[in-house]
């Protein structure tokens, strides 16, 4: 089956010093994917770098076997809530609709069809209430739907999601890991960057344990172990004895 998402040789500097080194994977489609590693390990960069947001030094990125800058249109984003400026004025619906920029032809206004969609977008998520609430007036949880459901607005065939379960509430955990299910068996890909050990086998189909190099990647339940994290982190690991417990299994 050909590959989804392809990187090759792919190599990230900020300020000429590697963050990403030589990293090199295949992901299929229709996959749930975590990628896990300590904090510097070029997690967030990686995201970026294949959506275009940092350049790389080297390498090649291919989407269903074409090059990126082909395929852009088929990729959602949601970044990490720290990087939003959520003081700028404008409401949820509008956030939504912003994923749906690239369906609407150049100096067009979103039609009644697009709005209607972006609404039904955040009625999955549980936000039709807030539509036409103020982003800075939702609390953290709230937030992060918005953002899930301006991706759902892209109707992309990549997902791509900087720590979306960060700082949010059980509720809103829960939806999330629901939709990303739900994506999952419509034949989406989505590729996550994951802070929390203990929910990964849970979660994730595949896991890649990164450390500005991939030191694993596949089936979760093969390479998810106490030992493959343990070189991942290195001494900045103090493991989670829950962790080891639920590993051991």
């Amino acid at each position: 089956m050909n590959a989804a998402l392809s990187v090759a040789d792919l190599v990230v500097s900020y300020q000429r010093r590697p963050v990403l080194w030589n990293v090199n994977v295949d992901i299929a489609a229709g996959r749930l994917v975590g990628i896990v590693g300590p904090n510097g390990a070029g997690k967030s960069t990686l995201i970026k770098a294949i959506m275009g947001l940092l350049p790389p030094v080297a390498g090649r990125i291919l989407v269903f076997d074409e090059p990126i800058d082909q395929q852009r249109h088929l990729l959602g984003y949601v970044p990490q809530r720290g990087s939003v400026d959520w003081d700028f004025p404008t409401n949820a619906l509008d956030v939504v609709l912003m994923g749906r920029y690239g369906k609407i032809p150049l100096f067009r206004r979103p039609t009644r069809q697009h709005r209607a969609f972006a609404e039904e977008c955040l009625a999955k998520l549980g936000m039709f209430a807030y539509a036409k609430r103020q982003i800075s007036q939702l609390s953290g949880g709230q937030q992060q739907r918005v953002f899930l459901a301006r991706a759902l607005a892209q109707e992309a065939e990549i997902y791509l999601m900087d720590e979306p379960f960060a700082g949010v509430d059980a509720a809103t955990e829960q939806a999330i890991i629901v939709l990303l299910r739900e994506l999952k068996e419509k034949g989406k890909t989505i590729i996550v960057v994951h802070h929390d050990l203990q929910s990964v086998q849970n979660y994730f189909d595949d896991v890649m344990l990164l450390n500005q190099r991939i030191v694993a990647y596949g089936p979760t339940t093969e390479v998810f172990t106490e030992q493959r994290i343990h070189e991942t982190y290195g001494g900045r690991l103090n493991l989670l004895a829950a962790v080891g417990e639920e590993l051991a299994r």
